[in-house]
């Protein structure tokens, strides 16, 4: 989860960020499962019941219905968000499968170089 997102788990809803996830920034997950390396992008919002597939990239600004399904590999975008379609084999998978390290990275890279200012 990045900077200035949501994460809200109602208490009749399950809510989950699979493995490798990355959920950008100003994002909210309410109440929604995300698959394994799924990728939601900046300011979308996934609402309850939703349930996006492993290795999905939900595009910038979608919005994921209540109750909304996607498969797989499957870009999903707009507002209601559609699944416009299959991702395998394009860059944008090669970036979902690149994006967890980079980031991870980029927590290193941040924890090692910081300095308080003055």
């Amino acid at each position: 989860m990045q900077d200035c997102s949501v994460l809200h788990g109602p208490p009749d809803l399950v809510t989950e960020i699979g493995s490798r996830a990355t959920v950008g920034h100003q994002r909210v997950v309410h109440g929604a499962v995300i698959g394994a390396e799924a990728l939601v992008g900046n300011g979308a919002t996934v609402l309850d019941g939703a349930r996006i597939g492993a290795r999905c990239l939900v595009a910038a600004h979608s919005m994921v219905a209540a109750g909304a399904e996607f498969e797989p590999e499957t870009l999903v975008a707009g507002a209601p968000a559609v699944a416009k379609r299959s991702i395998a084999g394009t860059p944008a998978q090669r970036w979902i499968e690149a994006n967890p390290a980079a980031y991870r990275e980029l927590a290193r890279r941040h924890a090692v170089e910081l300095k308080a200012l003055g």
